[in-house]
């Protein structure tokens, strides 16, 4: 089997949607750890250019948004499941609603400038500098657009109150056992604990702190380190895997052999130039040609992305 390599960063709230999923499937990993701004070479050099984190390497595949990831990684393997019977649209869409509302929530809150007083203490400011400037940049462009503090700070209580409500129905999970739902929302509130600044938004909601605990609990695997450089020739020496068996037709009228581009539409909108070598009702996988990392597909999610 070929191993699964995670290239991310340690504060990266996305990243820790993915270390957690990795955990709860129980499966071991190589962690190559990136820059937290850009330029970031060897990823850009695998992806194409798209730049958010992280991405998930599987020898010449390369795997873009959590959403995407959590797809392979049931393939993987398939017990315990990001999608219980049954309640598979429903997981996906709330999975889905927390990886962009309460998402947008938690950085106004943690981007405030009492908290990134706090969170930066340590950083020299022109450190402090380049990162607001490569963020400002990231959130250039999409359609999502950055909420006010005061705003997020206002509804935060009544999303809160939801999830407390959501818990109190159903047990120990959002929706009973454990779900893609759960770990869309954890790696939110635990980006929001890292500072004293904004850990209270979490803590004065004693069932939701509970449940928390427990959804990290699953832990992130079992992980080695690998190099960025070891990851590219991991890439350049691999052959894509097989395209999935899909009988669909795209509404657009895209097809194999076309030269497209993609790209995310909320924000990091960098697109992606390659040859559509599979467009299916989940996933868009593009051929391109790396000098350094050789032919490598690069797979996106549909939903959330666009392709011209």
């Amino acid at each position: 089997m070929t191993e699964l390599i995670l290239h991310h960063y340690p504060t990266s709230l996305f990243a820790e949607k993915a270390r957690l999923m990795l955990g709860f499937k129980g499966l071991s990993w190589r962690s190559v750890i990136i820059p937290s701004i850009m330029p970031k070479p060897d990823l850009t050099g695998l992806t194409g250019g798209y730049r958010k984190t992280p991405i998930l390497q599987i020898g010449a595949d390369i795997y873009c948004d959590t959403a995407l990831m959590a797809r392979r990684l049931e393939q993987e393997k398939v017990s315990p499941t990001f999608y219980p019977e049954g309640q598979e649209f429903t997981v996906a869409s709330f999975a889905a609603w927390a990886d962009s509302v309460l998402f947008m929530h938690a950085v106004s809150l943690v981007f405030q400038p009492e908290s990134l007083a706090v969170r930066f203490a340590k950083v020299p400011p022109e450190a402090v500098k380049a990162f607001v400037a490569d963020r400002a940049g990231l959130f250039t462009g999409g359609n999502a657009s950055r909420l006010p503090a005061e705003q997020a700070r206002h509804q935060w209580p009544t999303l809160m109150s939801r999830l407390e409500l959501q818990l109190s129905r159903n047990g120990d999970f959002l929706f009973g056992v454990p779900s893609i739902a759960d770990f869309a929302v954890a790696h939110t509130l635990w980006f929001l604990k890292q500072t004293p600044v904004t850990a209270p938004l979490v803590d004065q909601y004693p069932e939701i702190v509970a449940w928390l605990g427990r959804v990290l609990g699953f832990g992130h695997g079992a992980c080695s380190e690998l190099s960025s450089t070891e990851a590219v020739e991991i890439a350049a020496k691999a052959t894509p895997a097989a395209l999935p068996d899909e009988v669909f037709v795209d509404p657009n009228g895209f097809q194999p052999g076309d030269q497209v581009t993609i790209a995310a539409i909320d924000y990091g909108i960098d697109p992606v130039e390659g040859e559509l070598v599979f467009s299916g009702r989940e996933e868009l996988i593009v051929r391109r040609e790396d000098e350094r990392a050789g032919v490598v597909h690069v797979h996106f999610p549909r939903f959330g992305f666009r392709i011209n």
